[in-house]
């Protein structure tokens, strides 16, 4: 199964306060620890790849309800909190370059946790995977630059990432759960936060842009190079001559034609609302050498990003009537308030009590001594 989801948030540029910080890693681990206790790693994995239920997790912990910083500050502090050879589970990557050290750090925990070489290279492809084609393939005009890898020990994982809007600066979160490859160009979303749409976004992740996937892999391994010979206008309407008539000029009659036939062509036209230079047509030709066999092998080349694949899309619109989706995969939780005082100021007498309260929940459980002390024992280390 797979999960996925969007989240738009704004950019807040504050830092948390130490005295909040220290609380949310002591809460965030607790809640996960009782999580894990009661549900186990797979239940945590659902949890945390939906949009709903992590905007809520990140406003119990008191971070502010719609900043861009949810994302970082509440996957730091699980990062802090969960120790991956007592729990089982651990949060790879991060934010900016931290982001790129997601392949080898799998590697690394794959050793700690015994997971097949095979099944590792698996997890690697699933991390790369998910970032390109959120990163690319929907082109909602949102950069990523945050990445993490929840990876547990039996080798399920989830992705939280998190892409920037540097014109209306906002934030959008991006959330996945999978154990299959094969569904992650087959529409993944299951929910979407948002407050912000877009009109157009190109969207090759959908099931919609099936055919038009397909014709991409067609187009290139029918030798890329007749691509150039596409152009389209930016409204997808023919180009006419008359559309470089000047009927403000003294040479137009009073009924709007020209009294002469002369007209005066642009210095610059438009390549499938794009161009194309000699070096991008170098990646699609390297690509028809290696001949993908899929959606998924061509979007994971060295060198396709979204400007190759948003003209592939437009090529197979122009030219096979194909038209892939432009439906922005997008739609729009406080128990201790905010750091930011919205919608009130953290009370901190309530925030310990809270984390009291969970720990005398688990005393009170139905569990064996042994497992009673295990768990309070485990829990202590946040609480103290």
């Amino acid at each position: 199964m797979q999960r996925k989801g969007i989240t738009n948030l704004p950019l807040h540029t504050d830092h948390t306060p130490p005295w909040l910080w220290k609380r949310m890693v002591k809460l965030s681990g607790a809640l996960t620890e009782v999580i894990l206790e009661e549900y186990g790693h797979d239940e945590f994995l659902n949890r945390i790849s939906n949009p709903y239920w992590f905007q809520g997790f990140s406003c119990i912990i008191g971070f502010d309800w719609h900043s861009s910083g949810t994302t970082t500050t509440t996957c730091g502090a699980l990062r802090a909190s969960l120790n991956p050879e007592e729990h089982g589970i651990a949060v790879l990557g991060g934010k900016g370059k931290n982001s790129l050290k997601t392949p080898a750090q799998i590697s690394q925990l794959s050793d700690t946790f015994n997971i097949s070489e095979k099944s590792t290279e698996m997890l690697i492809k699933s991390s790369k995977l998910s970032a390109k084609i959120d990163n690319s393939c929907i082109q909602d005009n949102y950069t990523l630059y945050q990445h993490n890898f929840f990876l547990t020990e039996n080798g399920k994982w989830a992705v939280i990432q998190q892409g920037m809007n540097l014109s209306n600066k906002y934030a959008r979160r991006y959330h996945w759960m999978s154990t299959d490859l094969d569904n992650f160009l087959n529409d993944p979303h299951t929910a979407i936060e948002c407050d912000q749409k877009n009109d157009e976004t190109l969207n090759m992740a959908s099931k919609d842009s099936k055919e038009v996937q397909k014709i991409s892999v067609d187009l290139i391994n029918d030798n890329p190079e007749h691509l150039r010979t596409y152009f389209r206008r930016k409204d997808s309407k023919q180009t006419l001559l008359s559309d470089f008539f000047d009927f403000n000029s003294e040479e137009s009659d009073p009924t709007g034609f020209l009294k002469q036939k002369s007209f005066t062509m642009p210095a610059h036209h438009e390549v499938l609302d794009m161009d194309l230079s000699d070096s991008e047509f170098k990646v699609l030709k390297n690509a028809y050498e290696l001949q993908p066999s899929d959606y998924k092998e061509l979007i994971s080349l060295k060198g396709i990003g979204p400007k190759k694949i948003r003209a592939l899309a437009l090529i197979s619109d122009l030219v096979y009537g194909q038209e892939a989706s432009w439906e922005d995969p997008v739609k729009y939780s406080f128990a201790h308030g905010g750091k930011d005082g919205f919608p009130y100021p953290v009370d901190r007498e309530v925030y310990d009590y809270s984390i009291e309260t969970i720990k005398d929940s688990l005393k009170q459980a139905k569990l064996s001594d042994k497992e009673k002390y295990d768990a309070i024992k485990r829990l202590n280390k946040y609480i103290n």
